[in-house]
């Protein structure tokens, strides 16, 4: 399998770090918060943490703290179609394929829920074949990019006549807005934005553009640790649940995925050229150097990506893959990898000419 066309998408309005604190400062939710609260949201927001600005589909931030569920699921309804498409069409155009091209269409989001699908959407905008298939994949969390790219695998490998598969991930973290006192949520709202990543996964390389193929690929799934990292339903909204353990267990898990596959191909990391990672957070990128004896120029697209639009969930690696394309990043051994709610981790091992 190759990746033909890789491409984003986000809403136009950027916000900073300031902004957000000055938005939060103002809202009602401001007094409504224990002051613990108040000043975990002004470290989080003013201090050093990797992040600066994150792109949300509000106008104003004014929005963004009208939290109830009617107003959350239609910002996903308005959002997520439109994102999604917008990056599916900007990767076929990278693959330079036609729309009658493609076989088969799989979304993946978890902040929010629609039926019929997201897929159905993506098919109508893009202007796809009615006989495409199309499959809807949630829960996975931040880590879903990879099981979507694990299916699109399978069905080209599943049959000859499909050839190529438009894989895409898109989340609207500003439709699954939640406040409380939990130091985990506080965190979680002042970390995530709003975007869609795109893949053409394809049975032949395409011409004329850098050739990325799919060479092996491992995933692993701890599910005593699913409280760690989740989505849960509370009041008909999603609420995070982000926990301490997290950098660590990211970090764990990743070397395993990782030295498993490097171990079956007689590799090891000294060998990777560029780290597609996703990122979580500053102390994920720290922990995740440390694990895998890596420099912070390593986790450079991970580290540039998470500073300029915050935490992406699922979408964030198809960024990073894009950013190291624009940047020129050497050829030979990719590593890309996911983790997220479940505790899950996925990884491959890409061949980039």
């Amino acid at each position: 399998m190759y990746l033909t066309g890789i491409a984003t998408a986000t809403p136009p309005s950027r916000y900073t770090k300031l902004d957000c604190w000055e938005a939060f400062r103002r809202s009602e939710w401001f007094e409504r918060l224990h002051e613990r609260t108040r000043a975990l949201a002004r470290a989080v927001l003013l201090a050093e943490n990797g992040m600066e600005a994150r792109r949300l589909a509000v106008t104003s931030l004014v929005e963004v703290f009208r939290i109830d569920p009617d107003t959350l699921q239609r910002r996903f309804l308005e959002t997520a179609p439109q994102l999604a498409a917008r990056a599916g069409a900007s990767a076929l155009d990278h693959a330079g394929l036609e729309r009658a091209e493609i076989d088969a269409v799989i979304v993946s989001t978890c902040t929010g829920y629609l039926c019929p699908g997201l897929s159905g959407y993506v098919i109508e905008r893009l202007g796809l074949r009615a006989s495409a298939q199309a499959f809807d994949l949630v829960g996975q969390g931040c880590a879903a990019a990879l099981p979507n790219m694990n299916v699109g695998r399978a069905l080209l490998g599943s049959s000859e006549e499909c050839r190529n598969v438009l894989s895409i991930c898109v989340e609207v973290s500003s439709a699954a807005m939640y406040l409380d006192d939990d130091p985990g949520v506080m965190v979680s709202a002042c970390l995530f934005g709003d975007g869609a990543g795109a893949a053409v996964l394809s049975r032949h390389a395409a011409a004329g553009q850098r050739r990325i193929l799919w060479h092996d690929g491992e995933s692993f799934l701890d599910p005593t640790r699913r409280d760690a990292l989740m989505l849960e339903q509370r009041g008909g909204m999603l609420r995070n649940v982000l926990t301490r353990p997290v950098p660590d267990l990211a970090a764990k898990h990743v070397g395993h995925v990782l030295e498993t596959v490097l171990r079956r191909h007689g590799l090891d990391s000294s060998q990777i050229s560029a780290w597609i990672m996703h990122a979580g957070g500053r102390d994920v990128l720290r922990a995740l150097e440390d694990r895998l004896r890596l420099g912070p120029e390593d986790l450079r697209y991970s580290a540039a990506m998470l500073r300029e639009y915050g935490n992406l969930s699922s979408a964030f690696v198809y960024f990073v893959l894009q950013a190291a394309l624009a940047g020129g990043a050497a050829g030979g051994w990719w590593w890309l990898g996911t983790f997220g709610a479940g505790f899950s981790c996925h990884g491959a091992l890409l061949k980039v000419d």
